[in-house]
């Protein structure tokens, strides 16, 4: 039982969890990277996000009736000129979603 308490010692314990992030209806496909082609202002690069991101942006390309490529576009376009780029887009474009997704509540990924 040693190995028992230096497990909850390192994670805490199964009690200190107050909301549980695996939902009955917790697709883990959400979490499967997936590389896409893109064009960020005309130039061709790929993108590898988890499922989920690419979702969100969908939702958001869709609001803004645009394409994702555009919405990409408008997010590089945007840094570069408020912030003088950034050294991880992929990173940017996930701060985006979720905070794209707080603002609205949380409730646009669906599966």
């Amino acid at each position: 039982m040693v190995y028992e308490r230096q497990e909850e010692r390192r994670y805490g314990s199964h009690k200190d969890v107050r909301v549980d992030p695996f939902v009955r209806e917790f697709d883990m496909g959400l979490a499967q990277p997936l590389s896409r082609s893109v064009r960020l202002n005309g130039f061709a690069t790929c993108l590898r996000l988890e499922q989920v991101y690419w979702k969100i942006l969908g939702e958001m390309a869709r609001v803004n009736c645009c394409s994702v490529s555009s919405l990409l576009s408008h997010v590089d376009r945007e840094v570069h000129l408020r912030h003088g780029g950034v050294r991880n887009f992929s990173g940017l474009v996930r701060v985006v979603c979720v905070v794209h997704s707080l603002r609205e509540g949380g409730c646009i990924v669906t599966t």
